[in-house]
C-alpha cells in the first residue's frame, strides 16, 4: 500500500513540473533561452537557405538577406521582362532583427549590390507589379536610420517591388513637425516619378516579417498593427502610428496630413480621423504578420510633448479641408541623390508660418522734440515661397 502511494505522489510531482516548465517556456524571455541552447547543438543545415522562414516553438526567424546574394550575378534590366510572380518567391515569415554594434553605412550599401543611386531598386529579372517610395520624416537620427535602411533594403528586395528611398530632413532646430515633413515627402516624390503606394515610415520601427508587403490597400494602410513596444498589440482601435500607407488618390482624398502639429503626439490621431472623414477605413495586416521591433530611444531633443494635441484633434472635423496638402509650405534646401537614399532637406518654418512678418521698428524720438513718423518698409528681397495648393499632377489625380 505504502509503494503504490508513493508511486501517485512521484506521478503527481512529474505532472508538476511538467505544468511549470509549460508555463515557463509560453514567457517570451524563456523561448529565447532554449531557442539559444536549440540552436548549439543542432546540426548546421548543409544545403543553405530553403528559401522560407519556418516558425516553430523554439526557431527564431531567418536572416534578411539570406537568399538575395545571387540577384546580383543577373543580367541587366530588360524592356521585354516578364512580371514578377504575383507571391514572390523570396518571401518567408518572421525575420531576426538584433542591433550589432559597429554597423556602418558603408557595410550597408555592400551587402546591397543593386541598391542604385538615389536608394532605388527594381528587380534584375522581372518587371515590379509595385511601385512604391518609402518617406521617412527625419532629423538628427542617423544611428537609427542606419539600421533601418540595413533591414528595409533587403526586405523590399525579398518582396520583388519598384521601390525608392526618401528621407525628409527638417533643417533648423525648431520644433521637429512630422506630419508636414511627410506632405513635403509626398509631393517631392510625386514630382520624381508616378509612385503607386507611399508608405510613411518612422527611422525607428524594423520590420519584423517579410509576408508584410510594403504595397497599398484598396483603403489606407496601417502596416505598424504589432509594435514590441507595445507588447506586439495594437495600443487602441483609432492608432494610425508608426508605418502607414496611401495610394496618391487616398492621400488627396484625405486632404494629406496635418501641418499645425508641432511636437510629439496627435497628428497620428489626426491623421486617422481624416481617413474617415474621407469616407474611407483603415486596413491592417494579422498581429502576426505587422510585427515592427522599435529601436529604444529617448525623447528627441527638440521634439518635445505637444501640449495643444487634444485640443486641435477636437477641431479636425472642422480644420481637415483647410489645413493639409493643400495650405502645406516649405522650401527645399538640398537634394542629395546618395547611395542609399535620396536625402532632401527642407525649410518648414514655425508655428507663426513659413516666414512671419518682421515687426515694425520702434518710431524714432529726439530728444525734446515730439516723434516723428518713420515710413515702414518691406524687405527689399522678400523670400520666395513654395506654391500654395496642388501641383497639376496632383490635381489630376485629384480629378481621377
Amino acid at each position: 500500500m505504502v509503494a503504490f502511494q508513493s508511486k501517485w505522489r512521484y506521478l503527481f510531482m512529474f505532472l508538476g513540473i511538467q505544468l511549470v516548465v509549460m508555463a515557463l517556456l509560453s514567457r517570451e524571455g524563456y523561448q529565447k533561452r532554449v531557442t539559444y541552447f536549440i540552436r548549439i547543438f543542432r546540426k548546421p543545415d548543409g544545403t543553405g537557405f530553403s528559401g522560407r522562414n519556418h516558425t516553430a516553438t523554439g526557431i527564431t526567424g531567418g536572416d534578411v538577406y539570406a537568399n538575395l546574394s545571387h540577384l546580383s550575378k543577373a543580367h541587366s534590366h530588360r524592356d521585354d521582362m516578364p512580371y514578377c510572380p504575383k507571391t514572390s518567391p523570396f518571401v518567408g515569415g518572421p525575420l531576426h532583427v538584433s542591433f550589432p554594434s559597429g554597423l556602418t553605412l558603408a557595410e550597408v550599401q555592400r551587402k546591397n549590390p543593386l541598391v542604385v543611386r538615389g536608394g532605388r531598386y527594381r528587380p534584375p529579372n522581372c518587371e515590379a507589379r509595385h511601385r512604391t517610395a518609402i518617406v521617412i520624416p527625419h532629423r538628427h537620427r542617423e544611428h537609427h536610420l542606419k539600421f533601418l535602411l540595413y533591414y528595409l533594403h533587403p526586405f523590399l528586395q525579398r518582396q520583388q517591388l519598384n521601390y525608392g528611398i526618401y528621407v525628409i530632413h527638417q533643417a533648423g532646430n525648431y520644433t521637429f513637425n512630422r506630419a508636414k515633413l511627410m506632405n513635403a515627402g509626398f509631393r517631392e516624390a510625386m514630382r520624381e516619378e508616378d509612385w503607386d503606394c507611399l508608405f510613411f515610415h518612422d527611422v525607428d520601427l524594423i520590420p519584423e516579417d517579410d509576408r508584410n508587403t510594403y504595397v497599398c490597400d484598396s483603403n489606407p494602410k496601417h502596416a505598424a498593427i504589432a509594435m514590441d513596444k507595445f507588447g506586439y498589440k495594437l495600443p487602441y482601435k483609432m492608432y494610425f502610428g508608426g508605418v502607414s500607407a496611401l495610394s496618391p488618390l487616398h492621400y488627396l482624398k484625405m486632404n494629406g496630413f496635418p501641418n499645425n502639429y508641432w511636437g510629439w503626439g496627435g497628428e497620428d490621431d489626426d491623421i486617422g480621423v481624416r481617413v474617415s472623414l474621407a469616407g474611407m477605413y483603415i486596413t491592417r495586416p494579422s498581429l502576426k504578420v505587422g510585427r515592427y521591433k522599435m529601436i529604444k530611444h529617448k525623447l528627441d531633443k527638440g521634439n518635445d510633448v505637444n501640449p495643444k494635441r487634444f485640443n486641435m484633434l477636437a477641431k479636425t472635423r472642422q480644420t481637415w479641408k483647410m489645413d493639409g496638402m493643400n495650405t502645406a509650405e516649405y522650401e527645399i534646401i538640398s537634394r542629395q541623390y546618395l547611395p542609399l537614399y535620396t536625402n532632401i532637406t527642407v525649410y518648414i518654418g514655425t508655428e507663426a508660418g513659413l516666414h512671419p512678418p518682421t515687426p515694425p521698428p520702434p518710431p524714432a524720438k529726439a530728444a525734446g522734440k515730439p516723434a516723428a513718423e518713420v515710413p515702414i518698409k518691406g524687405p527689399a528681397n522678400p523670400p520666395a515661397k513654395m506654391k500654395k495648393g496642388l501641383s497639376e499632377k496632383e490635381s489630376a489625380l485629384n480629378n481621377h
